[in-house]
């Protein structure tokens, strides 16, 4: 039996550039992202601090 699920790749790529989206919107308004989001973008939500700005 296949357990390989067709769209499960286009779920996550959905989910990705939703959690994209909502991290950017959360940075130009000068907000921090919500830690799921950037754990979802491979970014360590601990280290998001200490990036500045230019």
């Amino acid at each position: 039996m296949n357990t390989h699920k067709p769209f499960g790749r286009i779920g996550h790529l959905v989910r990705a550039l939703g959690s994209a989206v909502a991290a950017a919107a959360a940075v130009e308004r000068g907000h921090r992202p919500h830690s799921d989001d950037l754990a979802k973008l491979g970014i360590d939500p601990a280290h998001f601090d200490g990036i500045r700005r230019f």
